[in-house]
């Protein structure tokens, strides 16, 4: 028996194929209330196909009470290398594990034509991953989710650099049809055609090729940053769920902002109200941290210690997800509801922050926004160029 977790988009014509292929197949869709322990007893195999990194093992660590000790785990999502990492250490040794993100939106997906590229120990699924449509073994675990991240970064900076490119035609008397009509004779001409007339349907969301593009990030990655900051603008223009084509629509619309929001995907969520992070240029403004869980409530309420290592490993990640450290942080705020308590405040700070210390502000405040908080702090950072 297989287990497919996740019934997106993608999941459900996958299942669908193995369902027509003669397999028994046990679906999983996050929300329903069933117990996904439940979902997973007695399969030999079980796929996830998932939004990211942070679902997929809180979905997997949930399963772990009903999977089998021999059983197999094919990770499907997109989630990068370091998240399969994570995921191999949360399995049991004696449960295989093969990383095979997939080439392809819904219509290769129900067709079976999308392209497989598999990590680890691939032989004894081969046959199993040929139902969704080519297989290529890209070598160790991990590897498979390395290759599609590295296609993605060719794949989505295209697709943004088209969009460009038509609205720049158009700002100097160039109709979209013609310049559309002249990259159709290029090597371009493949990814263009998706622009001619992309219907309506979500194939691929521009939310989930932002996300790519994050999970894509590297020092090096100059043209993949410049599309990244581009997706995330349009997403937060309202065109997440959209079809990633919609990146046209937006580019189009005017002049880009010079602000970009920044709201990593491995820092508890807002509230819609502000960003985690504004990017204008080369300067990353940050708004004021604090101790929340992922449900929005206070981590360790009054406890200044643990809340500010709370803080500063939010602060750490919006940091990383800019390709900046501590060390780029030019100012440095912070509030205080107990400046007798700075000195628990200060040790944590001190790990973070090291060498040459950023300007800074520290002032005691009668209270901050919820009861319990005891700590915010918020920070100017001058970015790598």
């Amino acid at each position: 028996m297989i287990a497919f977790l996740g019934q997106g988009r993608m999941g459900v014509p996958m299942a669908r194929r193995l369902e027509a292929a003669g397999h028994k197949v046990t679906t999983w869709r996050r929300g329903t209330g069933t117990p996904v322990a439940q979902a997973v007893e007695g399969a030999s195999v079980v796929i996830t196909m998932l939004r990211d990194g942070p679902a997929v093992l809180e979905v997997l660590a949930s399963a772990l009470p009903g999977l089998r000790p021999d059983a197999t785990v094919i990770e499907m999502s997109t989630i990068g290398p370091p998240a399969v990492t994570r995921v191999r250490e949360l399995l049991p040794s004696s449960v295989s594990l093969v990383d095979a993100p997939v080439l392809g939106s819904v219509g290769p997906a129900t067709d079976g034509t999308l392209t497989v590229l598999a990590g680890g120990a691939v032989e004894p699924v081969r046959e199993l991953l040929s139902v969704f449509g080519t297989v290529r073994e890209c070598g160790p675990l991990g590897s498979g989710a390395a290759l599609k991240l590295a296609v993605m970064s060719a794949f989505l900076p295209a697709q943004v650099l088209i969009a460009e490119s038509l609205a720049y035609g158009e700002a100097h008397g160039v109709s979209r049809e013609a310049v559309l009509d002249v990259l159709a004779g290029t090597p371009l001409g493949g990814l263009s055609e998706r622009l001619r007339d992309p219907g309506t349907e979500t194939r691929f969301a521009l939310g989930l090729a932002a996300k790519d593009l994050e999970l894509a990030a590297w020092e090096g990655g100059t043209l993949a940053t410049a599309a990244r900051l581009r997706l995330r603008a349009a997403e937060a223009a309202g065109l997440g769920d959209r079809d990633v084509t919609a990146i046209a629509e937006h580019v189009g619309a005017g002049r880009p902002s010079r602000v970009t929001p920044i709201n990593p995907p491995t820092v508890p969520a807002t509230n819609g109200m502000y960003s985690h992070a504004v990017r204008t240029g080369d300067t990353l403004y940050i708004s004021g941290q604090a101790a929340f869980d992922e449900n929005g409530n206070v981590v360790a309420p009054g406890d200044m210690g643990a809340q500010a290592e709370h803080v500063f490993a939010c602060l750490e990640r919006i940091l990383a997800d800019q390709g900046a450290g501590f060390g780029d942080i030019a100012f440095i705020r912070s509030y205080l509801t107990d400046m007798s308590q700075a000195p628990a405040y200060r040790e944590v700070r001190k790990r973070y922050i090291t060498g040459t210390p950023p300007a800074s502000t520290s002032v005691e405040v009668s209270r901050l926004f919820m009861p319990g908080l005891v700590l915010e702090v918020d920070a100017i950072v001058a970015l790598p160029s």
